[in-house]
């Protein structure tokens, strides 16, 4: 299939992502275009997947079969060019936890702005301006350069680390889950403010959501693995002189703590409420894939 060999060849993939693909993404593109036409609306995909585990590039495959072989309109959102800019972070940071500086969790993302953009791709507006984050800079690129998206479109498909994470039970936040929060949340100060926020304004997001999916890790100690490989792909791409942002082994270390907490949660609690679950292993090839009751007796039923 000369789609499928040119996205392996411009994502530099491996032999084995076209069995992958043949086996679960095309049939899964096939699904989602095939609700598309059904709601006759813009259709949305959440997908969730830790650090590193293959959901941008799932995303983009998405993106250009739904395209290609479709003809369908499709915007591919990640969550991770909504977070807040260095100036609105420190403040944070000022104002109610010093761990709020560091991008990642929920509280550092730009939710009104997330809510503005699913509106106006669910509104079918035609001229949409999308923001991009530079994690090279660790600051939002100039809106100047943002990419302006013409509609209207078809399929959104939003991706990302806690994308679909629901806030824990308040017990569960009295134990410390490692050394950063022992050491600099003792108090439980920041992880209760996440907390609330995933509350007030990431679950209210979620529900704009038709269909859920997720790559969901053996458990959290591949994340370190998998991110530090992130990091090292976005070094190999980055001019010298713009590589501030960016980080090594020590840093993504303490980095990935941030994560931790929600990571473990969404492990346990997200694969019961996604649509389609690919469950992976510690080299990210896909083990199982599970596929909602109702979902599938629906699906038989045609």
């Amino acid at each position: 299939m000369l789609l499928l060999d040119q996205f392996i060849d411009k994502h530099r993939l491996s032999s084995g992502f076209e069995l992958t693909a043949k086996q679960y993404y095309l049939p899964l593109a096939e699904k989602i275009a095939l609700h598309q036409k059904e709601a006759n609306s813009t259709y949305f995909v959440g997908l969730n997947g830790c650090q590193g585990s293959g959901k941008s590039t799932l995303a983009d495959f998405l993106q250009v079969c739904l395209n290609q072989q479709f003809d369908l309109n499709v915007v591919v959102l990640s969550l991770d060019d909504f977070y807040f800019d260095q100036r609105k972070r420190q403040s944070l940071a000022h104002t109610v936890h010093p761990l709020l500086a560091t991008r990642g969790v929920p509280g550092t993302h730009n939710t009104p702005m997330i809510r503005q953009v699913l509106h106006a791709l669910r509104e079918k507006n035609t001229l949409i301006r999308i923001p991009r984050f530079d994690k090279s800079t660790d600051n939002p690129y100039p809106e100047v350069e943002w990419p302006v998206i013409q509609g209207p479109v078809d399929v959104v498909i939003f991706e990302g680390w806690c994308w679909g994470v629901e806030a824990q039970n308040s017990v569960d936040l009295f134990t410390t889950v490692n050394e950063l929060e022992a050491f600099e949340d003792q108090f439980g100060l920041w992880r209760r403010y996440v907390n609330q926020q995933l509350i007030n304004s990431y679950q209210p997001l979620y529900a704009m959501m038709d269909c859920w999916l997720m790559f969901k890790a053996p458990d959290f100690s591949n994340v370190y693995k998998w991110r530090l490989e992130q990091e090292q792909k976005l070094i190999a791409t980055c001019p010298k002189g713009q590589r501030s942002g960016l980080m090594n082994p020590a840093q993504i270390k303490r980095f990935i703590q941030f994560y931790q907490r929600l990571t473990e949660h969404g492990l346990r609690t997200l694969p019961d409420k996604c649509d389609e679950v690919f469950s992976l292993d510690a080299k990210r090839k896909i083990v199982a894939h599970s596929v909602r009751v109702s979902e599938q007796e629906g699906l038989n039923a045609k």
